[in-house]
């Protein structure tokens, strides 16, 4: 490509850098004035106004901020007029100049569509695409790609085909994702602008860019339905913290901020848990089973008394029935209320009676009792200790930790309510009561909320909390119409802006971490092959109208509360509001380790989703071979050998250098056992064990570690152990042999997986 078609570019991407900074400044500025005009008082119209428009230049200046590198990444030409070429540019934002002209698009909006889904065949319009490559600020080369035969006769040095994806695929990995805006293909970016509605499922072999789908499709969604989802937030779950870790910086760069990750053991308010439980326990807790269970311990712990109970109230003994207590319980009930909420009837119609019984008492007595007496002894009957006795003994208010603590802690109340389980099956949930939470127990403690509610009564710094919220809503929607800028500002949001401490502001999405009940307007699940049915239950409730993004390949199941059918998964949830796009092409694995890996797997009873490689790469699949490691007192002649494997990567090159990255993948046992050696000979600067080693050019980490994440190169430690590492141990072994990109080396101390003999 001639270097004046480069000169030629950097100029004009240096303009839309001055155009961005000057709106930058020019934003900073309105915001400054505005704040001035705050503190001169006024009306509380008045500052409700200057609140809404001072929200709406902080929300710009997050946004600009967050966008300086590659601002401009693509060009499409279009069809001349009056003789002229036209010009689109597309990039991370939407920019015009000040005759409020486009001079960037945004990737999101239907004009850049073509700039991913023309070719030959249907170029849509456009003539080109050039792909621009920067460094910083600076354009340092362009690719292109012509459709229109005339303007391929006109040009010389023309670089054809999908270049820019090949020089993405041959770019070192860092341990974060790739800026890969740019490199969306037709196949995938067609699923990303796929209708809201429903749920969308996306099926696809490793390396086939399923998670870069499901991140642009997020950016997208948001852009595109702004009004309905930037109130409510977008929710992204992945499978570990090392996956959250390696995406968070995607979506920024993609232009928007406006969502929630979370891990699967970060979606209960309060509880971050990280630890697996047995592959047992696992499918025990994630079975649908689990949910029949709690709602009969929640019913369990509403007693009904067998016998009647004499209460002091000051001073007085008044013999309660136990049927007045059946009969509140009964009015509880009909309520069709959770636990907690409930109670507040069962307190209150108790109260009553009790306080009926002690007025019968005293007028029997002789006492002169009028109606202004009559509250005066219910509060009385209240606060009675004997009264709060009976009544919490009857119907005692609950957190969900505490209920799911007693059914692992309390062997004799989980064998009343399990009578039909085998003592074996008990025993699977049976742990002491000051043991952490699991990742499996978090769908528990979401269902368990919800069949006890909130407790009204106790939580009364929460109701004035939402007494004030909603004045606040009020005032901040009347402010909007007031305004005029209806569909500008989130009313929500701008309440948020009357605190008086602006650092408590939050968007919705960020509100929505520490609010349990908090409903998503759309929802993306990555290695969603992995959910159990509870974690669905607890997905769904956080999106009442499933509106999903489901990402994942049912061949790379390994939990054992996973699913591998989508029919059978989806089906009974979603009924037929469900679609499936499969993506085949693989854009990460060279073929030579695609096809060992899916040789394994098919040995192994893997019912891999075969996919295309769009390369060859140029470094076979290589093994080491090490003496057994039963044969030593440790791990050592394994580490060794590993070392020696890492060194000799990172010496000649090959994708994982300096900048690259290195993935040591072994059984959780194996990795605990070369964590200490590995570490020792490499250094703390150079290896990293789980989420930690992504930050650095070595990662040690488990298959479970891995889902989701790719590497220039990748060392599998003992294959053969990590498929005997449980029933999907086969699967396992699928996900590490294609996490590389580039090259991948098995050390073994004995006979390799059936699949891979030839080696």
């Amino acid at each position: 490509m001639p270097s004046a078609e480069v000169a030629r570019e950097r100029a004009y991407v240096h303009g839309l850098y001055e155009r961005l900074d000057s709106i930058r400044a020019s934003v900073q500025r309105e915001l400054e004035a505005v704040r001035a005009g705050g503190a001169q008082g006024g009306t509380h119209q008045s500052r409700s106004e200057r609140d809404a428009f001072a929200r709406i230049y902080e929300d710009r200046i997050a946004q600009l901020r967050e966008i300086d590198e590659r601002l401009a990444f693509g060009r499409l030409e279009l069809q001349p007029v009056d003789g002229q070429p036209v010009y689109h540019y597309i990039g991370r934002i939407g920019l015009r100049d000040e005759e409020q002209q486009p001079i960037l698009l945004d990737w999101r909006v239907p004009q850049a569509s073509a700039f991913y889904q023309a070719t030959a065949a249907t170029p849509l319009g456009a003539r080109a695409r050039r792909h621009l490559h920067s460094r910083g600020r600076d354009v340092v080369g362009v690719d292109d790609e012509v459709f229109d035969q005339a303007l391929l006769e006109a040009e010389e040095n023309v670089l054809q085909g999908e270049a820019a994806l090949m020089v993405a695929l041959g770019r070192e990995r860092t341990g974060r994702m790739q800026d890969i805006v740019a490199t969306i293909q037709a196949e995938q970016d067609r699923i990303i602008r796929s209708d809201l509605h429903g749920a969308l499922v996306v099926q696809g072999g490793p390396g086939t860019g399923k998670t870069a789908v499901a991140l642009h499709r997020a950016a997208y969604l948001l852009y595109s339905h702004r009004e309905r989802l930037a109130a409510a937030g977008v929710l992204i779950v992945g499978p570990s913290r090392s996956f959250l870790e390696y995406i968070e910086a995607v979506l920024p760069s993609l232009g928007e901020t406006g969502v929630v990750t979370a891990s699967l053991g970060a979606l209960f308010p309060g509880v971050s848990a990280e630890s697996e439980d047995r592959p047992a326990v696992a499918a025990l807790k994630g079975s649908t089973e689990m949910a029949r269970l709690l709602a009969r311990a929640v019913k369990s712990r509403q007693i009904i008394p067998t016998a009647d109970t004499t209460v002091d109230i000051d001073g007085e003994q008044i013999v309660v029935p136990a049927q007045l207590i059946r009969d509140a319980m009964q009015r509880a009930w009909e309520t069709h209320k959770p636990h907690n909420v409930a109670r507040v009837t069962f307190n209150k119609v108790a109260i009553a009676a009790i306080a009926d019984l002690l007025v019968g008492e005293l007028r029997r007595r002789g006492r002169a009792v009028d109606e202004s007496d009559v509250a005066l002894l219910r509060e009385d009957v209240r606060t009675a200790y004997d009264v709060k006795v009976a009544l919490n003994t009857a119907w005692m208010p609950l957190t969900p930790e505490k209920l799911v603590r007693d059914l692992y802690a309390r062997p004799n109340w989980l064998t009343t309510i399990t009578q039909r389980w085998t003592p074996e099956k008990r025993a699977l949930l049976l742990r002491g009561r000051d043991e952490p939470f699991t990742v499996s127990d978090v769908p528990l403690l979401d269902e368990a909320a919800e069949l006890l509610g909130d407790d009204p009564v106790t939580d009364y710094a929460a109701r004035e909390r939402e007494r004030e919220a909603k004045r606040n809503l009020e005032n901040a929607k009347a402010a909007i119409r007031n305004m005029g800028v209806e569909g500008l500002v989130d009313a929500r949001q701008l309440a948020e802006s009357f605190t008086e401490d602006v650092s408590a502001r939050a968007t919705a999405a960020e509100r929505a971490v520490s609010d349990r009940t908090w409903t998503f307007g759309h929802i993306v699940v990555d290695e969603a092959q992995e959910l159990s049915p509870m974690q669905w239950r607890m997905l769904v409730r956080k999106n009442p109208l499933k509106s999903f993004t489901i990402v994942g390949d049912v061949a790379q199941v390994a939990s054992a509360a996973g699913s591998a059918d989508w029919a059978a998964t989806l089906g009974p949830i979603f009924k037929d509001a469900w679609r499936l796009e499969e993506l085949t092409v693989n854009y990460r694995t060279p073929a030579q380790i695609a096809q060992a890996a899916e040789e394994m797997a098919a040995a192994n009873g893997v019912p891999v989703t075969a996919t295309r490689s769009v390369r060859e790469g140029d470094w076979p699949v290589e093994v080491v071979r090490v003496g057994s490691v039963e044969d030593t007192d440790g791990p050592y002649p394994l580490a060794d050998a590993i070392i020696d494997a890492v060194n000799a990567l990172r010496a000649d090159g090959g994708g994982a250098g300096e900048l690259g990255s290195v993935a040591i993948i072994a059984a959780p046992a194996d990795a605990d056992a070369l964590q200490l050696p590995l570490t020792t000979a490499l250094g703390r600067d150079t290896i990293g064990r789980g989420s930690a080693g992504l930050r650095r050019p070595v990662a040690l980490l488990t298959p479970q570690d891995a889902k989701g994440l790719e590497f220039d190169a990748v060392i599998v430690a003992e294959p053969s152990a990590i498929v005997a590492d449980g029933a999907r141990g086969a699967g396992a072994l699928y996900v590490a042999m294609t996490r590389p990109t580039q090259r991948l080396v098995l050390v073994t101390s004995g006979p390799l997986p059936a699949g891979i003999p030839y080696f």
